[in-house]
């Protein structure tokens, strides 16, 4: 579902599948765009996450399932006023999407996912005004984490989100930016080489006329197999 490739493709399937619900629920059939605008905002698709207007959910539903989609009625809603779209959980329009703690709390660094898990949970749980509970998870990354400092969310640093700005403990010399010390993520990507003409398709289909932020984009690719974090001095922004 995460693929590039995949991902629009899936998201154009589904539409076409929805609107031909719509289509079978009105007895008509679509012959332009001024036909289907009317539903722009309320038919909303991105990739398997759709919105549709409750009148024609069953309709819709029945048209996936024709063409073999399966649709988890355990997490699909149309009745009252709950709705679970992309991860977040709504009432009545109002975000009311609880904090998750998925797993453990790690014990010592070595358990590199779990660290990483546990600061975006304790992150999360800031950020949703539960701050006690954001406190005890501090309490115990401390234990495991030498340096824990605060930092902005675009930080590439494992550190606390917080509302008075991140920690700075020195500067740059050459780029002149605040530095603190912090783990980092870092991670190996599998050796997947590309030349030839697959190499030059991946450069004109480049976005912008900056070069690639990654430099090994055509020896390595896919997810890594292994990820560590390590001490290091980087930017808390």
């Amino acid at each position: 579902m995460g693929s590039a490739l995949t991902f629009p493709i899936e998201a154009l399937v589904f539409l076409t599948s929805v609107f031909l619900g719509i289509e079978s629920e009105l007895n008509t059939q679509f012959m332009s765009m001024s036909d289907i605008k009317p539903f722009i905002g309320q038919v909303r698709i991105y990739g398997d996450d759709i919105i549709v207007p409750v009148d024609f959910v069953e309709s819709v539903i029945h048209q996936l399932e024709r063409f073999n989609a399966k649709v988890g009625a355990s997490k699909s809603f149309w009745t009252g006023r709950f709705r679970e779209s992309c991860g977040r959980e709504y009432f009545d329009g109002h975000d009311i999407t609880v904090v998750k703690v998925r797993q453990c709390i790690p014990n010592n660094r070595s358990d590199a996912k779990g660290v990483i898990s546990t600061v975006a949970t304790r992150n999360l749980l800031y950020n949703a005004g539960l701050w006690a509970a954001a406190a005890e998870m501090d309490r115990h990354l401390r234990k495991v984490l030498k340096y824990f400092p605060n930092v902005d969310p675009s930080s590439p640093a494992l550190g606390r989100q917080c509302s008075l700005g991140y920690d700075t403990e020195r500067h740059c010399s050459i780029l002149h930016r605040p530095l603190v010390k912090a783990y980092v993520v870092k991670s190996r990507i599998p050796i997947n080489s590309l030349d030839g003409p697959g190499a030059l398709l991946k450069f004109f289909l480049k976005q912008g006329g900056l070069p690639t932020a990654d430099r090994e984009h055509l020896l390595r690719s896919g997810r890594p197999r292994v990820v560590n974090i390590i001490p290091r001095w980087t930017v808390p922004y």
